[in-house]
């Protein structure tokens, strides 16, 4: 099992349901950030798992206050490489780097 080695578990679980429930309760505003980002690039046209990873890390930067937005882009960019093609990456970089700028706090500090 993934968390048998882990000391708290629990934790992990917490956190990935924090994460799940804020994505779908906040996905209406997370899907309209999306779109406006994506420049010359079709919402629908965008691979599920694009989506899920953009969802997930929107979330973070917007509403997870603790982790540093550049945390929540590389992680994405890394769950692009494991999961996705190779160009996605780029694109998910993009769109969260467009993000990072409206934020108005550092990128790389929690608060």
């Amino acid at each position: 099992m993934f968390f048998e080695n882990c000391e708290q578990p629990r934790a992990h679980y917490a956190y990935a349901e924090e994460i799940i429930q804020g994505v779908l309760l906040n996905q209406a505003e997370i899907d309209a950030h999306i779109r406006s980002l994506a420049h010359n690039w079709e919402f629908e046209r965008i691979a599920k798992i694009d989506l899920a990873i953009l969802r997930l890390a929107i979330f973070e930067m917007k509403y997870r206050k603790d982790i540093p937005p550049v945390v929540s882009i590389n992680e994405a960019i890394d769950l692009s490489k494991q999961f996705s093609n190779l160009d996605a990456k780029r694109f998910i970089n993009g769109i969260l780097d467009r993000l990072k700028d409206q934020l108005g706090r550092d990128a790389r500090k929690a608060e």
